[in-house]
């Protein structure tokens, strides 16, 4: 923040002309100030496990506490040796080399600590796992326990992989919100693997099942954020949000990853077996609805996995260089997705242990009904007839109304008298409503990737003074380009105005931006939202003639996407906030004697 420039880290990636708030990024924003945030997010976790730890028994909290510092051990040797971020310069420079344009953004101001809180978050479900195997016991108090940080991380991970989604969608100017690239693949594979820890946690909680599962897919969730830190900073990922430089730093993590995974994994495969066997549930079931949904959860996940390392693996051995792009990630993990939303609007209603499936429909009889009126209404408006996109919105419809019958027969609206059911609701454990908020912004995020992703359009052409064209019944006036200054920065400013029905909706004004100090160029997208879409204007390269290059796009429903993100990560929020996650767990039962499950 104040410009010292005999740090060469500061060098590197700030300059006396930067606003505040991207000297502050700054800090984050590159390979060993991005270990630091990392270093201290471990430690703050680690804080807190031994601050509100009170309720752990005092050998199982050592345990955590114990594999949580080898995993900071490991990080400190990889900042000492290999990523120092306060090594000096000198003779010191009179100003820095400034600071990636396409990175002084405030989404990517936010982005990584968000992101940051999530991988370092499942560190402690890590830990747990870990002290768990070295203890022999896995018990429905244990998940009590792991089950808030596994919220806690994963509702962080959300709010970062939607910042870096939207930061992509409005910085790049290519008018998508993912493109399946490797970077963004790191981090969404944790995220799968963690909504499956979740869901295996509760069944661990409440049925004492499950708990070698759990166990594994505790492993897997931060073995999956150190796979990721791996790709980014190895060198073998070229990416405008990847610190791709020193292969020996690479190797390291190379190191760190085989030690910490691989041990994780050999205990795992020595003590594993041992676990007393949970409790037993039919296939149709609460139980069986949600191993289900972990399967396919970790099946999507192997296959994004596999597409993200294929690439490298084949470069590695000599073979040629390929890419894997959306075809692949489209063919392979959608078909996951749609029976796991079956399952998400189904397996709610239930019963634990043994399920009743015709009186479950019987009760989703007007969730189906909502959903079959989306999918015709879809088939008759939409004159192209995507037989895919009218699927995927009643599915969401499907969760969406699925997720009210759950949650009315809970507090029995319209079966009892209204002070019954206000009482009932009244009653009704936070972690509930969490699960109802959350499956709500699923729903809400897949119709808003369906619609974008199926009735986008787009126009690109060359337009002059005066000149205007008319996408998706808007009429898009190119009323020219003027040059602006900015706070580091010179911009190309366009300007458009937009109209529909003789009516002014918005004016437009999308920039390219020419950065002196760090000689590169940017693109800002203008972009005009409102509650069912986006009017999203790009302005490129000038011909010479008095023409520019535009890119307008009509993005219905892609405000949903940040929307349904945003709900989701809120229900678990309000699932943290459940009274049995602040009062801890139930006493653990006596080794001798089996612990009783929860109805």
């Amino acid at each position: 923040m104040q410009s010292d420039f005999s740090v060469a880290n500061v060098v590197a990636n700030s300059h006396s002309t930067k606003p505040m708030l991207y000297k502050v990024s700054a800090a984050w924003g590159n390979h060993e100030g991005s270990l630091l945030l990392w270093v201290l997010i471990l430690a703050l976790f680690g804080a807190a496990v031994a601050g509100f730890g009170g309720n752990l028994p005092a050998a199982l909290k050592a345990r955590v506490l114990s594999a949580q510092g080898m995993i900071a051990t490991g990080f400190f040797l990889f900042i000492i040796f290999t990523s120092n971020p306060f090594a000096r310069i000198f003779p010191p420079p009179m100003d820095g080399e400034g600071f990636n344009p396409l990175l002084q953004d405030p989404g990517l101001a936010f982005h990584p600590p968000f992101l940051y809180l999530g991988y370092v978050g499942f560190s402690i479900t890590f830990a747990f796992a870990i002290a768990a195997l070295i203890e022999g016991r896995v018990d429905p108090a244990w998940a009590r326990w792991v089950r808030p940080w596994a919220l806690a991380a994963w509702s962080f991970l959300t709010i970062g992989i939607a910042l870096g989604s939207w930061w992509a969608y409005y910085e790049l100017g290519w008018g998508g919100f993912w493109f399946w690239d490797p970077v963004e693949n790191a981090s969404f594979l944790p995220w799968l693997v963690g909504t499956a820890l979740i869901h295996s946690a509760s069944v661990a909680e409440k049925r004492d099942a499950l708990k070698s599962w759990t166990i594994l897919l505790a492993i897997l969730a931060f073995s999956l954020s150190l796979v990721g830190t791996f790709l980014v900073r190895s060198g073998v990922l070229t990416s405008v949000h990847a610190f791709a430089n020193d292969p020996e730093r690479g190797l390291f993590i190379l190191v760190l990853l085989a030690v910490a995974v691989g041990g994780a994994f050999l205990l795992y495969a020595l003590r594993a077996p041992a676990l007393k066997p949970g409790g037993l549930f039919a296939p149709i079931s609460r139980e069986g609805a949600l191993v289900l949904n972990n399967l396919l959860l970790s099946v999507a996940a192997a296959a994004v996995l596999l597409g993200t390392l294929y690439p490298l693996f084949l470069d590695a051995l000599g073979g040629a260089r390929i890419s894997v792009g959306p075809p692949y990630f489209n063919a392979t993990f959608l078909p996951l997705m749609l029976p796991l939303f079956v399952v998400m609007g189904f397996g709610p209603m239930l019963a634990w242990k043994r399920g009743d499936v015709a009186g479950a429909l019987q009760r989703l009889r007007a969730a189906m009904g909502v959903a079959g009126g989306v999918a015709i209404g879809v088939l008759i408006f939409d004159h192209d007839r995507h037989i895919l996109a009218a699927i995927a919105l009643a599915l969401a419809a499907w969760i969406a109304a699925g997720t009210f019958v759950e949650l009315a027969e809970r507090i029995r609206l319209f079966r009892s008298p209204i002070a019954d059911t206000l009482a009932r609701a009244r009653g009704l454990p936070r972690a509930a409503y969490g699960m109802t908020v959350a499956h709500l912004g699923i729903a809400i995020l897949i119709a808003g990737v369906t619609a974008t992703s199926a009735w986008q359009t787009e126009l690109i052409q060359t337009m002059r003074v005066g000149e205007n064209v008319t996408v998706a019944g808007y009429r898009f006036t190119f009323e020219g380009v003027s040059e602006v200054p900015g706070a580091n920065y010179r911009a190309e400013r366009g300007a458009f105005l937009v109209e529909r029905n003789g009516r002014t909706i918005a004016h437009l004004f999308p920039e390219r931006r020419f950065y002196p100090v760090e000689q590169r160029q940017t693109t800002e997208a203008a972009i005009h939202t409102t509650f069912f879409s986006d009017l999203y204007a790009v302005v490129g390269d000038g011909d010479g003639k008095g023409g520019h290059v535009v890119r307008i796009y009509h993005n219905p429903l892609v405000p949903w996407i940040w929307i349904g993100a945003i709900v989701t990560a809120l229900g678990g929020g309000i699932s943290l906030t459940d009274r049995r996650h602040r009062v801890g767990a139930p006493a653990r039962a006596d080794r001798g004697t089996a612990p009783q499950a929860a109805e």
